[in-house]
């Protein structure tokens, strides 16, 4: 059984003065579950995840990340956010990127295994090397880490691979899930790649265009590793993908 917190949103709006970006939201997250997040640029995909982190609050509604608000999960340091860009300091090895957590991020009784991170990334090579002397999926890597050293039971993860080329993509999507087998947290991911979520996902939110509404959600029953090219992965992308088109019909009709 997950140790990791589940994630309940009920009923929750947010409004930016006469724009409403979310309506209505009510999702669950299981313990340990990895929920992808998919719709329409301008959705509120990212609306979602920054309440969900603490950092904006809802006009309407609740969110509780394990009975406790996301606020006071932040506060405690047990909330871990990759965005679609690294944010590598430029002036700080690999290693000093992850041992910086440790200064700023510190949770108490939590510490840092840095040459295992270095390690479970495939990094260790690395580890003196700047951002700027590493690839685009090695800097995404390293912020993988750099997230993992948090310790965190609550990840949050805002297209991290957006600027990523389409092969580089790929071998991140494998890495990531040997990764999350290997750490007990409750993961959202938000993505515009339909067959990214497909391949990552336990389930799968589908958002309306703006104001974004929860249309489905879809359970993504298919063994890992998954084939892309298969019938069954093919038929949760249409499904998906038919979710997205009827929301849009549904706006414009």
């Amino acid at each position: 059984m997950s140790s990791a917190p589940h994630i309940s949103m009920v009923g929750v709006t947010r409004r930016y003065g006469s724009l409403t970006a979310l309506r209505d939201i009510n999702l669950n997250v299981d313990p340990g579950e990895f929920l992808a997040v998919v719709g329409a640029s301008g959705s509120g995909k990212s609306t979602l995840l920054r309440l969900m982190g603490g950092l904006e609050t809802p006009s309407q509604g609740a969110i509780e990340i394990g009975h406790r608000k996301p606020d006071e999960v932040r506060r405690a340091k047990e909330i871990g956010w990759t965005a679609q860009r690294p944010a590598l300091m430029p002036w700080r090895t690999v290693r000093q990127q992850i041992e910086l957590v440790e200064h700023i991020n510190h949770r108490a009784g939590h510490t840092v295994d840095v040459d295992g991170l270095l390690e479970m990334t495939a990094l260790t090579e690395f580890a003196h090397a700047l951002p700027q002397a590493l690839s685009g999926g090695m800097q995404q890597r390293a912020a993988l880490a750099r997230t993992l050293a948090t310790g965190a039971s609550v990840w949050l993860m805002d297209e991290p691979f957006a600027a990523l080329d389409e092969i580089t993509r790929s071998k991140m999507v494998v890495e990531l899930l040997e990764l999350k087998d290997s750490v007990d947290a409750t993961t959202i991911w938000v993505t515009h790649h339909i067959s990214e979520a497909v391949r990552l996902a336990d389930r799968i939110a589908v958002l309306s265009p703006r104001p974004g509404h929860v249309v489905a959600e879809v359970k993504v029953n298919l063994p890992r590793p998954r084939d892309e090219t298969s019938m069954p992965f093919q038929q949760v992308i249409r499904e998906v993908r038919g979710h997205l088109l009827a929301a849009e019909d549904e706006l414009t009709g």
